[in-house]
């Protein structure tokens, strides 16, 4: 019950209701990116200065490796259950939507373990960046092995598309994640001196800010939830069951390799998370075959509420209870 009563949660909350409503309340796109720009700034930041105190250790470089083989163990696993049910575009496509991250949940679980106390590493940030491009890799290798089963692709022209090359180029140098990493780095550099300089900026700012980021994606949420309707059953059960499933992969590996509470909590929100918006940025003109309102509405229709309002509690109650 404690974090419903979070005052961020609370304004997803009432996004999610002034969305339903049908409300003409809206924040303005250019607010709304400016506001992803300073959270992720703000959380390199952050990361950036947990790292200089702590250092670079075993479990941090045990934590990334275990980041970078869950962005290739849930699409793939993914894909191979989705592939049954869905066309080998759709698979990927969905398989790359909930194999890759949602910096938003994960910006919220840090501040719900900040919150309540409970301790984490500054490379989780670092374990964000590296969890986002795998997937959308697979998923483009994917739709070309697709493509090339399809018989009708034989005898029809197929439009050019960007080169899996360059879509890897894309994906490792987009802006926010570029931002992340230098933000982290400029933390690392700068240090306790550059903490209290950027403290006004990057910690007394961030529970606002974060709170009306919140509030627009409530509102997003809301609008796309409409474009579930008439989906398969099983399909919308696989929005709010494949996200425990990825996370009790996580948990396994956090326990197994003996990381902190905090750590395996982050990673478990992590594993859980789908993208809404770097994944199908990329996957509209890759797998142009693919149904947007498929990927983008599980994702941001149930999978991120669900994340935001059960997910993240239940990750870190059940990390702590295991690990504390």
């Amino acid at each position: 019950m404690q974090g419903f009563l979070d005052p961020a949660i609370l304004f997803f909350v009432f996004g999610m209701l002034a969305g339903a409503l049908k409300s003409n309340l809206e924040i303005p796109p250019q607010i709304s990116r400016f506001l992803s720009l300073y959270l992720l700034m703000a959380l390199g930041l952050k990361g950036g200065f947990a790292l200089a105190r702590s250092g670079l250790t075993v479990e941090v470089a045990v934590t990334l490796a275990c980041a970078l083989l869950l962005a290739v163990m849930v699409p793939l696993m993914g894909y191979a259950l989705l592939r049954r049910f869905l066309n080998g575009y759709d698979a990927a496509a969905v398989a790359a939507t909930y194999g890759s991250v949602s910096a938003v949940t994960f910006i919220t679980a840090v501040q719900y373990l900040d919150t309540h106390g409970i301790a984490f590493g500054g490379h989780m940030a670092a374990a964000m960046a590296l969890m986002e491009s795998p997937a959308i890799v697979l998923a483009v290798l994917l739709a070309n092995r697709a493509r090339v089963q399809d018989r009708s692709a034989t005898v029809m022209a197929v439009p050019v598309r960007p080169s899996t090359a360059r879509l890897v180029h894309e994906s490792l140098t987009d802006g926010t994640q570029l931002l992340l990493l230098g933000a982290m780095a400029i933390g690392m550099l700068s240090g306790a001196r550059g903490e209290a300089a950027m403290q006004p900026f990057a910690g007394d700012l961030f529970k606002g800010m974060l709170a009306f980021f919140l509030l627009d994606m409530g509102l997003l949420a809301a609008r796309n939830a409409g474009s579930l309707r008439g989906k398969p059953a099983w399909l919308l059960g696989y929005a709010l069951l494949a996200p425990l499933v990825h996370a009790g992969l996580a948990l396994l590996m956090g326990v197994g390799l003996g990381l902190s509470a905090g750590n395996t909590a982050l990673l478990m929100v992590l594993a859980a998370s789908a993208s809404y918006i770097a994944v199908p940025a990329v996957i509209r003109h890759a797998i142009p075959e693919a149904n947007p309102s498929l990927y983008l509405g599980m994702s941001l229709g149930l999978t991120f509420p669900f994340n935001i309002l059960f997910g993240i509690p239940l990750y870190a109650s059940v990390a702590q209870w295991l690990l504390a």
